[in-house]
């Protein structure tokens, strides 16, 4: 194992729990970087160019150590669905993904702080949402954990009773898909195992 320094650019405790599943030691530092992108940005593109300026911003602020950054979206019908701005524009994500498949991207950067060498990627999961009347989709806003969540639903809480089922990898859906991240950090000599 290196003793690299890890540096995880984000405040997500979804993604810190992911990275601590991975038995590595690490320290996060969040990026406050803007997370707009020119209007036309393909989702793919989308999610590596805002993964890499997290974790860029971030590894300027470091001599030696590798960043990770990470950005997740909801894709439905060519819409790019965020985190709700409050309970009506959740109520209208989950309406719009309810009974219908929808697309989640999330990519991964690592930015090596002493040598400004990266890596960027992404996997996309196809997520399958069960129908739901107005009265469930109210009853999960009333959780509270749509709140923080890309399209509005957190996979691996409550939301997880919304799914019917996916096609691809959980924890890209989850917000850091760990196959990729692992493959990427032996690349930098980090071996997960």
């Amino acid at each position: 194992m290196s003793i690299v320094p890890l540096i995880l650019a984000s405040s997500s405790p979804r993604r810190k729990e992911l990275l601590q599943g991975l038995n590595l030691t690490f320290t996060t530092h969040p990026s406050d970087e803007d997370e707009t992108v020119p209007p036309g940005t393909a989702p793919s593109e989308m999610v590596d160019l805002l993964s890499l300026r997290k974790a860029s911003s971030v590894a300027k602020q470091y001599e030696a150590g590798l960043v990770i950054g990470s950005d997740t979206i909801v894709v439905c019908d060519d819409e790019i669905m965020g985190k709700p701005v409050n309970d009506q524009d959740a109520f209208r994500m989950l309406s719009q993904l309810s009974g219908r498949a929808h697309s989640v991207y999330t990519g991964v950067a690592i930015v090596d702080a002493g040598t400004g060498q990266s890596r960027v990627a992404h996997w996309k999961t196809e997520v399958f949402m069960k129908s739901m009347d107005e009265a469930r989709i109210r009853r999960y806003i009333q959780s509270g954990e749509p709140r923080d969540k890309a399209g509005s639903y957190g996979i691996q809480g409550l939301g997880a009773t919304l799914i019917e089922r996916i096609d691809g990898d959980f924890f890209t859906v989850v917000g850091l898909p760990v196959g990729l991240l692992s493959d990427m950090l032996e690349e930098f000599g980090v071996r997960v195992l």
